[in-house]
């Protein structure tokens, strides 16, 4: 049988089940509404959950070898978004594919491919780069992360990877950021993190809403006032995270010319870049896998994540006590004297001058020991193709959401650093 009949019958059995699970809560409405006992469900349907009935399924006792070979064929031929749904779709099935899924499917840094919610949060590839484009909607503030090229060139099948959305206050500027482009709360689980500025927009604080994958990060911790308005399951780990810093250079002087600015990614030690080093990858998003990444609607088990009413607060200590950190900065320009402006060789990604083009490479000192060609390897790149349309491309060690956010900093408006 081809693989796709199969999946396709994964997905029929899947629908099914939801529809079984709607109609039976229909019927205990009515029950409850005093439509007689003609209209309770037998107990031995009402008793079985989702999950049950997919465990009697025949595709959930297929043989392991059998299994892996199938879904090492599904990972192998379905390489680009929207047909990799079906590696999804495989992974909500039942906790035997599932797991046999996360044994086939690689990190971003050893396939270059994003599969589920958690690779957003993994370094990306070494060697070619994940190209995405971000998308500005002027009239509410959002902008939303897409995995492809260009908008021409994906269409349709470009894949939404995050979403944020710019909250001005008073004092600072806050972008909200989520894995779905309709749902910025942060009690709700697509909820990843934030980018927080100053007053003058020259620094930015990035936050996870997950603590470091660094044990060391997580043991020094940063004590946050919490307001709990409704339980919160043990599992998840609540609060804003200081993963990285982002300072912009002052332009007192008011000289033409690009934005200088420096990142601190607290959550990554320079080691990484180091010969022989690897940064830190997380495992998993939550306290579940992941379960909202594609339209494909996956089936959801009885704890959810939930977040608490946190206050915000700033980080009361430093990491850069325990280790150096990784140190990105922008990549200097030349001055090009026939076009009479400042160039960066983005190589056909940027087509539009602007100030908020970038380029970020490592900026590390001679006695850490980082290869000539590290330092002169770009990790992200940032930059203009037409009207509210910008390319961004990054490389390991920074993941997708680490990545945006940084990119989200360029947005915000910087009068003393232009």
């Amino acid at each position: 049988m081809p693989f796709k009949f199969i999946v396709r019958e994964l997905r029929e059995i899947r629908d099914g089940i939801g529809n079984k699970s709607r109609r039976r809560k229909r019927a205990e409405r009515k029950c409850v509404h005093g439509l007689g006992r003609s209209h309770i469900a037998p107990e031995t349907e009402r008793t079985l959950s989702p999950s049950a009935l997919v465990q009697k399924s025949r595709w959930a006792n297929l043989p392991p070898e059998l299994l892996l070979d199938i879904m090492q064929r599904v990972e192998a031929s379905e390489s680009s978004w929207p047909a990799r749904r079906d590696v999804v779709a495989c992974a909500a099935v039942c906790r035997s594919w599932r797991e046999a899924t996360k044994e086939v499917v690689r990190t971003p840094e050893q396939c270059g491919l994003l599969t589920f919610p958690i690779s957003l949060k993994q370094p990306g590839p070494r060697d070619s780069p994940i190209q995405c484009f971000i998308k500005r909607e002027r009239a509410t503030s959002t902008y939303r992360l897409y995995l492809g090229l260009s908008p021409a060139l994906a269409g349709d099948a470009s894949k939404l990877l995050l979403a944020a959305r710019k909250i001005r206050r008073a004092t600072n500027t806050d972008f909200w950021i989520s894995m779905v482009a309709d749902d910025f709360s942060r009690d709700s689980n697509t909820y990843v993190g934030k980018l927080r500025s100053n007053f003058l927009g020259t620094k930015f604080i990035i936050y996870d809403s997950q603590p470091p994958h660094d044990a060391r990060i997580q043991s020094i911790g940063w004590p946050h006032r919490k307001i709990y308005s409704k339980p919160v399951s043990p599992k998840v780990s609540v609060g804003n995270y200081n993963v990285a810093t982002i300072s912009y250079e002052l332009n007192v002087l008011r000289t033409r010319g690009p934005r200088r600015m420096q990142c601190t990614m607290h959550s990554i030690p320079i080691s990484a870049v180091q010969e022989g080093g690897t940064a830190p990858t997380p495992a998993i998003f939550g306290s579940c896998l992941d379960q909202k990444f594609s339209s494909l609607s996956v089936l959801k088990g009885k704890n959810e994540l939930e977040f608490s009413s946190t206050a915000f607060t700033e980080p009361l200590q430093s990491v850069q006590g325990t280790r150096d950190p990784l140190i990105l900065k922008n990549k200097a320009p030349r001055w090009h004297e026939q076009l009479q402006c400042w160039c960066l060789n983005f190589k056909g990604r940027v087509t539009v001058a602007s100030v908020k083009n970038f380029q970020l490479v490592t900026a590390a000192d001679p006695c850490q020991n980082v290869p000539a060609a590290e330092q002169e390897k770009v990790i992200l790149q940032f930059g203009k193709i037409g009207k509210d349309i910008f390319t961004m491309d990054y490389h390991y060690p920074l993941s997708a959401f680490q990545a945006f956010a940084i990119c989200l900093s360029s947005f915000d408006t910087k009068p003393a650093c232009e």
